[in-house]
């Protein structure tokens, strides 16, 4: 297996050699350069593996410069119900007939991306110690992706964290749960701006392949590969819980901001998995929507960018997205690049009307739906009434857009994303009462926090970044 770039400037690279990468040194993003394809006998062969079994099938066809036994053992060591709270890991539950919901907020801080997280600070810390070096990870954040970057690497030999998130634009807990870390490898900075900007400086700085390399920077956003790939993993789990046989098809809905997850729905589906449809939920920031309808991606700016109570959906520019589109334009390229530049220039580009747009379902099985806050509301107090079960805000917006999509004979797969408590405002707001604090976390909220706050200047980031990690930078 080896890896090119979206943007085509990369020659060939194993695994071992993207693992801590963020972008590509062309500024695009790492990509399998085929898709392994899993048989009908696979599947049905796979049936009744333990989560980290069915992890070993599928990464293993990923990641050839690890040794199997040697992989194996650390998807076993990941996945423990001591971890995740489940044997299942990522356990299925049926809310009616045909609508079914993927818990995946069982994990140390309670969301979706805990994951792929734990798995990716297993790998950052195999391959720093067989090669003696260090790394210092820079990431973005809009809410979950950096509590569960955080505790994933907190403590870990080698490793340092630098973690931006928009100033006031995360919830109360969530905010709590990453600002109360006190471990000497964390750092967390409040960016006075929204998710975008902070986004925008992380690839400014990895964009700076001098700094990069003497600094060692990589990334835990979902722009790494390894942090996608783990998240293909339950896609064909939930695929096993809810078919009994080969080629049932099952559709999923994914609520999305910066279209990691739903890749990775795209990825196993590429691979052969029998997927119908892929559903992108969006909230009222809905660039992703616009494009699955219409063909043209539009980013959004600053005051354009909404803040809503399904926060860590509040994105614009949403980076995975340039994966799908590789793939789209039948992996050309030049062509993925010049759309790219398109977007730096003008702010987007529009595919309406092109055999490329003709594809997006046909071929691929995009849909797509958006959600808003008093759909939040309702969606939530009729799960509630109906099934008996609480979901969080992005949840809801997930399960509101799923309903149009779902058919006949289809099971419908709705992905969750956190836990309730995370959000608990908006729980109050929909159901009169604060869902109840998961066991361990009951004090988060009275706990001191430590950040700093910045700004959007790149160069004092970086100045930043050095002074923690030793080095003293050029004048």
């Amino acid at each position: 297996m080896r890896y090119v770039s979206t943007r085509g400037g990369m020659p060939p690279a194993r695994f071992g050699d993207i693992l801590l990468e963020g972008l590509a040194p062309d500024g695009g993003l790492a990509m399998p350069q085929q898709w392994p394809q899993v048989s009908a006998a696979d599947l049905e062969a796979w049936r009744g593996l333990r989560y980290a079994d069915l992890a070993f099938e599928i990464v293993s066809r990923f990641v050839d410069d690890i040794a199997p036994d040697t992989l194996r053992a650390m998807l076993r060591s990941v996945y423990t119900e001591a971890v995740f709270g489940s044997a299942d890991i990522t356990p299925v539950s049926m809310l009616e007939s045909g609508l079914h919901l993927l818990h995946l907020s069982n994990g140390p801080t309670l969301a979706f991306k805990d994951i792929a997280m734990q798995l990716l600070g297993a790998l950052f810390e195999h391959a720093l110690a067989r090669d003696g070096r260090e790394l210092n990870i820079l990431g973005a954040t809009s809410g979950d992706t950096g509590s569960a970057a955080e505790y994933a690497m907190r403590g870990r030999r080698g490793v340092r964290v630098f973690m931006l998130s928009p100033a006031g634009r995360m919830s109360p807990f969530q905010t709590a749960q990453m600002f109360s870390l006190t471990d000497a490898n964390i750092f967390n900075f409040a960016v006075d701006g929204v998710f975008d900007d902070c986004q925008d400086m992380v690839k400014a700085v990895s964009a700076d392949l001098a700094f990069k390399r003497r600094l060692a920077i990589g990334t835990v956003n979902s722009i790494n590969w390894a942090r996608l790939l783990a998240q293909v993993v339950y896609y064909f789990k939930a695929w096993l819980a809810v078919t009994t046989g080969p080629g049932q098809r099952v559709s999923f809905t994914v609520p999305s901001g910066n279209f990691g997850n739903v890749c990775a729905g795209h990825a196993a589906r590429q691979m052969g998995l029998p997927i119908a449809r892929l559903v992108v939920a969006t909230n009222e920031n809905d660039v992703l929507d616009e494009f699955f309808r219409t063909g043209r991606y539009r980013v959004r700016h600053g005051a354009d960018v909404h803040q809503t109570s399904s926060p860590s959906m509040d994105i614009s520019k949403a980076s995975n997205f340039e994966r799908f589109v590789f793939d789209l334009v039948g992996r050309d390229a030049a062509r993925t690049a010049a759309l790219w530049r398109e977007v730096d220039a003008a702010g987007g580009f529009d595919l309406g009307g092109t055999a490329d747009f003709a594809r997006v379902d046909r071929d691929f099985g995009f849909v797509s739906g958006a959600s808003t806050h008093a759909d939040r509301l309702a969606t939530i107090r009729r799960v509630y009434r109906d099934f008996g079960v609480i979901v969080d805000t992005h949840t809801a917006d997930g399960l509101k857009v799923a309903q149009p999509w779902r058919e006949p004979g289809v099971p419908m797969v709705c992905l969750e994303t956190a836990k309730p408590a995370k959000f608990a405002a908006t729980i109050r707001e929909a159901l009169g009462f604060e869902p109840p604090a998961p066991p361990g976390w009951e004090d988060l909220t009275a706990r001191p926090l430590r950040f700093a706050s910045i700004g959007t200047d790149v160069d004092a980031l970086k100045a930043r970044i050095a002074t923690a990690a030793g080095v003293t930078l050029p004048a």
